[in-house]
């Protein structure tokens, strides 16, 4: 046998290639077979439970990389929790109904729905959902996401439009649900009203008018011949105008410019000289703005009258101080016209255009009409100035189309009925940034109603009947039924029986006296869809609970999800429907842009996963602060893959130094532990501690470089080089070979769990090397403790010392390399001249330094050091080629070699070890 074969090289089936788009769904496909998410859940029976509601995405189309960002993290949260002693299940739930499926059946499915009923069109649409849901949930289990995918909640589902229609009756129950006429927010693209959370702003380009109303009655006030200016950049508005408001507390100025009084607020006069080119304009006069109420104008267009009011929602930041206001076609608008009993005019038919409301306007689409409003204007006189503003402007998230003011017969929450009780609630909540209890709160504070009507066909419908007077009906016994028909027979039923087989058997109502009875044919906005699943899904589950531990989205949904389920736990119990939030912000590209295909800059999940694998992913969204928007791209996941890497091969090497090695026959006591495998325990608790305490904050970026760092700079860069001497050289059942296996043995099993909740397919994957380990999935154990050393400090105080000095040779030796002093560190003699502070250390250690430092000699020196030597701040370093002859089998240069006469390339150790190894075979 030759002297190379009696070196112990690493004996291991553990691929250095990771292999993962292939070797993962191999996996997944195994776990499966042997159902590992119920085994997980039966392991964990009766502990602590701790629920993440998932926040269902919506079913259409392919997942996208921020789908893949919170499905990863919610993933990592539930697989940690699940080993670290609780009961986590995890339900995962989609949302179904709304207007993009519809959308995706008239356009991409060519679905001609005027030649169907509302029923056969909801039958398609339920159809495509669940084609779109069975998609989804095979990318997201590729993704290594561990759940009851079998069993998930869908908002389209009996039970759950059931618990709905629940919900909606608590809340009718509680005089928080009412119909009014009021304007909203409306989308012509989408032919429906629009809640908040369907609101995303983009820039847009609109005029700018400024416009004159002459005073018809000054009340004594006023001397008659002044004319007010407002300003507006809608100019389709006017023919909705009813009044104008002022401030109260706002002092007016008549100014006379040209022959004619203009009425303006006085603050703003310079501003609008400016704006207006005014020559030479003096104020005749001030009045207090409350003094102007019930002056009357005339509509420069319909010579109607318009009113003067008072709001305190005028403001000084921009126009005139006088605000055109068009009750139909704004909140604050609406609110002032109540006020001063107008009338609430919307001259605006669904899809965006003028109705006879407006004459001369008629048939036009709003848009076109700024035009045509503004030409009128200026032909009578009425424009002073028209210019053009980018400004930001609402449009529907769905379309991305602009969204208008619209006042029209909509059902309403009444969030002033418990808008404190909210506000109590969000202070009682964990919040994840902390920003997010201010940003809810704020939203919560200030928004008006929920309008929860959509004029649209794919949804839950609101369940209310109409008597013969028109008066709506809502009763415990109508919801009741209303919901135990949708629990047998599905919400479709809505569409297709006759009303009188809704409602219960014998039903009668003073306002039907002949028993006839008409029902809402409106949807519910499906954010009450989703929002209701604090009902449907938390409680009426076994498994679950409310309020949930935890609910976990994406930025967004503090105006969307987070806040329609705070909204309708707290009108229905008075309690928030979770314990925490936790967000993440939004997925940008390498240089910080949104993805756009226009762009070229999309990254695709499914593509990264068959091009790298799901562990390259999920590392990737360990690696990032999450909790602010997050970059990706190519050469992004290039570095991900090459930490991959790096960990990889530490895992490897781990397992290959084991290959003889059995934990229950070499396993070795404490006291034979050198003092270099006590200070690697010690590490080891270290980062045991450090990944706990992340995964327990949420940290995964914590976990992440506190794994690698421990893999790249304790492990691969410190002890196992150091070890390769005592693994490689020793004989296979050398005491101190046994101990540093006993050390990796145990190291191995830790980072396997540790990684588990990051990289499953990779710690299952090393945890199926690993000898005798205690159960058949490293997803059925525990996190790993600490082991407990004695003096721990004491030797941590040490060997830090230790480090430090070792830190200042490798310098040294690495400047030797470079100056080709010598070539390997083995080739290297070292001489150093410590300060006293390390004097007498290094002196104890002085045996172990060679094997410390990885090279052939270590000598300390109690004299002066020579000009050549390096100076650092712990020592003074000397590096010279050592002497003698390279040993074949340990490479060290020691004088030693050839000293045995039977093994002439061999040191003395070396050749003692052969001799032993040959008396064994033989």
């Amino acid at each position: 046998m030759s002297y190379k074969e009696t070196l112990l090289m690493p004996k291991t089936k553990f691929p250095m290639r990771g292999n993962l788009p292939n070797r993962e769904p191999e996996m997944q496909k195994k776990w499966d077979e042997e159902k590992i998410y119920e085994k997980v859940q039966e392991r964990t029976k009766g502990r602590p439970l701790f629920v993440l509601h998932d926040g269902p995405p919506y079913a259409n189309g392919d997942i996208h990389i921020g789908h893949a960002l919170n499905k990863i993290i919610k993933d990592m949260i539930i697989r940690y929790k699940s080993m670290s002693g609780y009961h986590a299940p995890y339900v995962p739930g989609w949302d179904t109904h709304g207007l993009p499926i519809e959308t995706a059946l008239t356009k991409n499915k060519k679905v001609d729905r005027k030649k169907m009923s509302v029923a056969e069109f909801r039958k398609l649409c339920e159809e495509y959902a669940l084609e779109q849901i069975d998609r989804q949930r095979e990318q997201f289990k590729r993704l290594g996401v561990r759940g009851d995918w079998e069993n998930p909640y869908i908002t389209l589902t009996h039970d759950y439009e059931a618990a709905q229609i629940k919900v909606f009756g608590e809340m009718a129950k509680k005089g928080h649900i009412y119909k009014g006429k009021k304007p909203v927010y409306w989308s012509p693209s989408s032919e429906s009203a629009l809640a908040e959370a369907e609101i995303e702003y983009h820039d847009k380009r609109s005029p700018s008018i400024y416009v004159s109303f002459s005073v018809k009655d000054g009340k004594n006030v006023l001397d008659g011949d002044e004319k007010f200016i407002i300003w507006t950049t809608t100019p389709w508005t006017i023919p909705a105008n009813l009044a104008i408001a002022v401030h109260p507390n706002v002092t007016y100025a008549v100014v006379e410019v040209n022959q004619n009084k203009f009425v303006v607020a006085e603050q703003l006069v310079e501003q609008l000289t400016h704006e207006l080119q005014w020559e030479q304009p003096v104020v005749a006069r001030t009045i207090p703005g409350h003094q102007l109420e019930h002056v009357m104008t005339t509509h420069p267009i319909y010579g109607r009258d318009s009113l003067v009011v008072l709001g305190d929602h005028v403001t000084l930041d921009a126009g005139t101080g006088c605000v055109h206001t068009a009750p139909g076609h704004g909140e604050d608008d609406y609110i002032a016209g109540q006020k001063y009993g107008l009338e609430t005019l919307c001259p605006v038919d669904d899809k965006g255009y003028f109705t006879e409301e407006a004459p001369g306007f008629e048939g036009l689409f709003y848009d076109d009409a700024n035009k045509v409003v503004t030409q009128k204007l200026e032909e009578l006189g009425a424009l002073l100035k028209l210019d053009f503003v980018t400004h930001s402007y609402p449009h529907d998230w769905r379309t991305k189309k602009p969204v208008i003011f619209r006042a029209t017969s909509q059902w309403f929450a009444s969030i002033e009925n418990f808008r404190e009780d909210l506000l109590k609630e969000i202070k009682n909540v964990r919040w994840l940034p902390e920003w997010g209890e201010q940003r809810l709160y704020n939203m919560v504070r200030d928004r008006g109603d929920w309008c929860i009507s959509r004029q649209r066909a794919w949804g839950v419908p609101i369940p209310i009947f109409y008597g013969e007077d028109g008066e709506p009906i809502i009763t415990d016994e109508t919801i009741q039924h209303v919901s135990d028909l949708f629990r047998k027979h599905g919400s479709n039923i809505w569409f297709e029986w006759e009303t009188k087989d809704l409602l219960p058997e014998g039903f009668t109502s003073e306002h039907s006296p002949n028993g006839e009875f008409t029902r809402e044919m409106d949807i519910m906005d499906v954010w009450f869809d989703s929002g209701s699943s604090h009902q449907a899904v938390l409680e009426e589950s076994e498994e679950l609970v409310r309020p949930a531990d935890m609910y976990l989205e994406g930025s967004d949904q503090y105006r969307g999800w987070f806040n329609s389920s705070l909204s309708t736990s707290v009108a229905t119990t008075g309690k928030a429907p979770y314990k925490m939030v936790l967000s993440h912000g939004f997925v940008l590209d390498g240089e910080g842009r949104k993805m756009s295909k226009s762009l070229g800059n999309v990254i695709v999940p499914n593509k990264v996963m068959k091009q790298l694998g799901a562990d390259i992913l999920r590392l990737w969204v360990a690696s990032v602060d999450y909790r602010g928007d997050v970059r990706i791209s190519d050469s992004i996941l290039k570095q991900v893959s090459e930490a991959y890497r790096k960990m990889r091969n530490t895992f490897r090497f781990m397992l290959g130094n084991l290959h003889d090695f059995s934990p229950s026959s070499h396993r070795v006591q404490d006291e034979q532990f050198s003092e270099l495998d006590r200070y690697m325990i010690l590490k080891r608790n270290d980062v045991i501690q450090k990944v706990k305490e992340s995964y327990d904050a949420y940290d995964f970026a914590g976990v992440y470089h506190a794994i690698h760092n421990f893999c790249t700079i304790d492990l691969s860069s410190f002890y196992l080089d150091i070890a390769k001497d005592i693994l490689y050289i020793e004989h296979s059942n050398h005491p101190k070979r046994r101990a540093m296996q006993t050390v990796i043995y145990d190291t191995i099993v830790a980072l396997a769990k540790l990684v588990a909740p990051i990289l499953p397919h990779t710690a299952e994957e090393v945890y199926s090397y690993i000898p005798e380990t205690e159960a058949d999935s490293v997803q059925l154990t525990d996190m790993p403790n600490e082991y407990p050393l004695k003096e721990s400090e004491q030797l941590r105080d040490k060997w830090d010392q230790l480090m430090a000095v070792r830190d200042e040779v490798l310098k040294a030796l690495e400047e030797a390399r470079n100056e080709k002093v010598i070539g390997k560190s083995l080739a290297a003699s070292v001489i150093l001249y410590p300060k006293d502070s390390v004097r007498s250390l290094l002196q104890e250690m002085e045996e172990e330094l060679a094997e410390l430092f990885i090279v052939s000699h270590v000598t300390i020196s109690a004299e002066n050091a020579p000009s050549s030597a390096e100076a650092f701040a712990l020592t003074e370093v000397l590096v010279q080629p050592a002497q003698g002859e390279t040993c074949e089998r340990c490479w060290k240069v020691t004088e030693t070699v050839g000293t045995e006469e039977k093994h002439p390339t061999l040191c003395t150790r070396c050749a003692s070890i052969v001799e032993e190894h040959y008396s064994e075979i033989q």
